[in-house]
């Protein structure tokens, strides 16, 4: 199985919607982590904030801190290799490095959703 890491900079949370503003593109990157995981994806998160060992135990995250600096992140490993640097995957990304059918549809959600109760 394919394993996604992805060393997210110092954030206070992983979900985008804590503090004064909300980062839509956290929120929205969260909700694929979410998704992909769903369909069996494996996909660990480490916030330099809160996990610093997990970035000092790893020596490819490690150099590329050294090299970079921490404004260089996101850094996306894919089986312990670079995939992606300075931005977030997108879902089809994901779902591609985790050899997931990747799906347009939105959940249904409200009451006209086609329960016909309206």
């Amino acid at each position: 199985m394919t394993t996604i890491q992805i060393f997210d900079p110092a954030l206070c949370c992983s979900t985008g919607v804590c503090g004064v503003e909300v980062d839509q593109q956290l929120v929205g990157f969260s909700a694929d982590v979410d998704w992909a995981k769903q369909q069996g994806a494996h996909i660990e998160r480490f916030n330099l904030a809160q996990q610093p060992l997990a970035f000092a135990d790893n020596t490819l995250v490690k150099t590329f801190l050294e090299r970079s600096g921490a404004d260089a992140l996101p850094l996306v490993l894919v089986d312990g290799e670079v995939a992606m640097a300075g931005r977030y995957p997108s879902r089809t990304e994901l779902a591609r490095w985790a050899a997931l059918a990747e799906t347009t549809e939105k959940p249904a959600s409200g009451c006209c959703s086609g329960s016909q109760c309206c």
